[in-house]
């Protein structure tokens, strides 16, 4: 768990982050302390998937090894194929 307080033109704002490794630690301690933090202030809760665990798919994993059979001398840089999309689909 993190606090930390940022200032911002003279208003507190307080930002508490839990890291759980599995939804299933979820506790009401975790509900609690929050209750303890913010008393009776206005919060937001928002809960997100750690983007640091992900799996690629098969389908990802297939698109990955046909990139890297491509041949080299034709080879797109990663900022130009995503330049190339952007034109295309108008991202």
């Amino acid at each position: 768990m993190k606090n930390f307080i940022i200032r911002f033109y003279k208003k507190i704002i307080m930002y508490t982050t839990y890291h759980l490794t599995s939804a299933q630690e979820l506790s009401t301690n975790i509900l609690d302390a929050i209750k303890a933090t913010f008393k009776s202030k206005p919060i937001t809760i928002i809960v997100e998937e750690d983007e640091n665990n992900i799996e690629l798919t098969v389908d990802m994993k297939a698109v990955l090894d046909e990139r890297l059979q491509e041949d080299e001398s034709t080879y797109l840089s990663a900022e130009e194929s995503i330049s190339q999309l952007n034109k295309k689909y108008g991202l």
